[in-house]
């Protein structure tokens, strides 16, 4: 989506100033515009016993984490990197989900240190991976047929979750181990903008649930709806009607008046508040237009992995610009290295700086090193208009640094 008015006004008029002090290309973040959106999804949800655990992996940075634990929220992690980094800002176990996939023991054994976390398991078969038996659990239902969505695919053909016929046997496993407290999960779609669909996969959930109350003979003590709430990418997208969906969710939660919900927002609360500054530094006339910048998809691959949309501004580009159609390319050996395909864009030079939308979550966190690409800063926009560095950029040393000292990992048949 176009920039918010506020976002815009807070960076634009200092970025020149701001590009050439710390170089492009940046992912830079906005404090004020994430604060405001947690507080948003707080009081849409005031009165019930609600808890946001939001998904580290959408941008996983101490310096924002910071920020959002400062608004209330716990944190979801999915690997031991992103529980580190949970504690690491001091998150206490009660404010800390970790659900993965396809788990390990030594893994398990990091989830339940210091304390343990709250345990979501993907898999009943994982229970005889627990080094010891938690305190409470949950388990992640794949409901089969019911619909998903285009990122998460057809839950039926998904590797996530256990299926809904199989949930009260994993249950009745966890009871027998001593096990009593329980939480009930789903997550079925992602970047969804239609607050009925949230609010069917919710109302499933809530049916279920009840059905393992009653085999448990008490109330769950949480329910995790998941995230996946929408944000709207292209300036023609309608936003989610978050009053709507909380409307709904309040009906189906009078039956549950002794149980928490739980969610899992990761690029609700960040996304909107994050662009990838980059700098034109070619222009290219062959069977199409098109404009180099010094940025890459390793440093934003949801254009090429997805064919996802990410509004591209150029900076200083009066509204009533000409415009040409052009395919926005980084430098990497790969066809799909592109931010834009055939968008009509003001004409631009080398030296122009681009703004491409919507990075704060599932951006950085999703970058890598093919061509040996390098990944790039991220920068804060402080709520007082400082501009803070929160990841310097990766230099060479960083890439070579898994080269160096391997000698002594060798093994040879005796």
């Amino acid at each position: 989506m176009p920039m918010s008015d506020g976002f815009r006004q807070r960076l634009t008029p200092n970025l020149p100033q701001i590009a050439a002090h710390f170089g492009t290309p940046f992912h830079i973040y906005d404090e004020t515009g994430i604060r405001q959106t947690v507080r948003t999804l707080f009081a849409a949800f005031d009165g019930l016993p609600f808890r946001e655990f939001f998904a580290v992996k959408a941008l996983p940075n101490p310096h924002i984490l910071r920020i959002l634990a400062e608004e209330g929220c716990g944190f979801d992690c999915s690997s031991v990197p992103e529980l580190v980094l949970a504690r690491q800002i001091g998150a206490p176990p009660q404010n800390i989900l970790f659900t993965s996939n396809n788990t390990t023991s030594e893994e398990f054994a990091a989830a339940l240190a210091d304390g343990g976390s709250w345990l979501n398991l993907d898999d009943a078969a994982l229970l005889a991976r627990l080094p010891r038996v938690p305190d409470a659990i949950s388990f992640r239902m794949n409901p089969g047929s019911e619909t998903g969505n285009t990122i998460i695919g057809r839950p039926e053909e998904a590797k996530f979750g256990i299926p809904r016929e199989a949930l009260a046997d994993a249950y009745r496993a966890a009871q027998a181990l001593g096990i009593q407290r329980f939480g009930l999960h789903q997550m079925v779609v992602s970047n969804e903008r239609d607050a009925e669909a949230h609010l069917a996969s919710v109302a499933l959930l809530c049916d279920v649930a009840r059905q393992i109350q009653e085999m448990l003979g008490h109330s769950l003590d949480f329910i995790n709806i998941g995230g996946g709430l929408g944000i709207p990418y292209r300036p023609d997208d309608a936003p989610l009607n978050l009053g709507t969906l909380a409307t709904g969710i309040r009906a189906l939660w009078s039956d549950f008046p002794q149980t928490q919900l739980f969610m899992e927002s990761g690029r609700y609360v960040t996304g909107p508040h994050g662009v990838l500054v980059t700098r034109v530094i070619n222009r290219k006339t062959s069977y199409r237009q098109y404009v180099g910048v010094d940025a890459s998809m390793s440093a934003l691959m949801r254009p090429g992995m997805y064919g996802a949309y990410h509004h591209v501004d150029v900076l200083g580009a009066p509204p009533d610009s000409s415009t040409e159609v052009v395919d926005v390319v980084g430098s990497l050996c790969e066809n799909n290295d592109k931010f834009a395909v055939q968008r009509a864009l003001p004409i631009t030079q080398p030296g122009d700086l681009l703004l491409i939308q919507d990075t704060g979550a599932h951006g950085h966190s999703m970058g890598f090193n093919y061509n040996g690409r390098l990944r790039p800063q991220e920068l804060l926009l402080r709520a007082d208009g400082r501009v803070e560095r929160i990841r310097r950029a990766e230099t060479l040393d960083d890439y070579f640094a898994t080269l160096h000292d391997v000698d002594a990992a060798l093994w040879q048949n005796p």
